[in-house]
């Protein structure tokens, strides 16, 4: 690979790391900058002169890493806990399903296990854009998840991933391709001026790009600290999820590392141990009232953290004749502090929206 490429790639891959992170200030722009790198990053390294080697994987663990950030946003951010439950179904069964396929390596498992939260998300924060989404019930949100799973991502998962179809040499072969879908645009503007907008309820507001201001009650580390001091449980269900998210996430970014030696659960084995010990250190972090107000400083301290835990696991290792690629070892400790960090300011601003009560403690 020539230096420029080179050079292209980590430009590439730094802004599909750097663009989600902006997802929880601002959800809709980012979350749609980040479909659109998602889109053409493939086009750009090959204008370049470079094709990765297994892109599918990269691709599949890029888009899992934003929409992991986006999911973690909506605990943050939605003040709809019925369009909260879809979304976690449909996040964590599209997770499930991007393992299978990076295990199995069979194209129709996503076909079976579609993206439809990332539109789901889209369609959220389009309605938060005018309107009030606590206003719409469980019925609606789960209609608008139905409509796009079927009529959205089924199509579009099954022309990418099972026909394996390019959607310029499919249009460039049947030119009449082009003004049938110009006429669709046509009638769907139409459709929407005539008959959907007229029933719109009146605007609650101007548009919002922006994120949701926190509630008051956890609007500060301190109160997020009494919050989780009173709340907070090692083992739980928040744990359990973390564990979970990360865990998996981590399998399927070992896919695409090389020169990892451990199994995949070994692997996550290893994730889930440290998403405990993490649980634990943020418990005793928060009955202190240490955390920090500042996400940034929050981050470099826990990476401190997880990286002095990744040397002596190194270090136990070695005596136990075991080994440990410090160069994978480092990037899971980074991937992990960072959803460790958004995961601990994110969660309770939910719980507390919701009046949540406290997390039961699992046997």
């Amino acid at each position: 690979m020539s230096a420029q490429a080179t050079l292209v790639f980590l430009v590439v891959v730094g802004a599909r790391f750097a663009v989600p992170l902006f997802i929880p200030l601002f959800p809709l722009p980012a979350i749609v900058t980040a479909l659109v790198l998602d889109g053409i990053d493939q086009s750009v390294f090959q204008w370049f002169g470079y094709d990765p080697p297994g892109y599918q994987g990269y691709d599949k663990a890029m888009d899992m890493f934003y929409l992991s950030v986006a999911y973690l946003s909506v605990l943050r951010n939605w003040t709809s806990r019925p369009a909260l439950r879809v979304a976690r179904f449909l996040f964590f069964y599209r997770l499930v399903g991007v393992v299978l396929f990076e295990l199995l390596d069979q194209r129709w498992i996503l076909l079976v296990f579609p993206n439809t939260f990332e539109y789901f998300f889209i369609a959220y924060e389009i309605v938060r854009l005018r309107w009030d989404p606590a206003r719409v019930g469980m019925r609606r949100w789960v209609i608008t998840a139905a409509c796009i799973w079927i009529f959205v991502k089924l199509p579009q998962e099954w022309w990418i991933h099972v026909a394996q179809l390019d959607f310029t040499d499919t249009v460039a072969a049947n030119p009449w391709i082009t003004p049938l879908l110009l006429v669709l645009a046509v009638i769907a503007g139409l459709w929407f001026w005539f008959w959907l907008r007229p029933r719109l309820p009146a605007p609650a507001w101007g548009r919002r790009w922006a994120a949701e201001p926190l509630p008051a009650a956890i609007d500060t580390a301190a109160e997020r600290d009494s919050w989780v001091a009173v709340h907070g449980r090692i083992f739980s269900s928040a744990t359990l999820e973390k564990v979970v998210l990360i865990g998996l996430l981590c399998v399927i970014y070992g896919q695409v590392l090389p020169g990892r030696s451990s199994t995949d659960l070994q692997l996550f084995l290893g994730i889930a141990a440290f998403v405990v010990v993490n649980a634990a250190i943020s418990l005793a972090i928060a009955r202190r009232g240490g955390s920090l107000d500042s996400v940034l400083a929050a981050f470099g301290a826990r990476l401190v953290i997880d990286v002095a835990l990744v040397v002596g696991a190194g270090w136990l290792l070695g005596k136990a004749g075991g080994g440990l690629n410090v160069g994978n070892a480092l990037f899971f400790a980074a991937l992990l502090s960072l959803l460790v960090t958004l995961d601990d300011r994110f969660r309770p601003v939910s719980q507390v929206r919701f009046a949540r009560s406290p997390e039961p403690a699992l046997p």
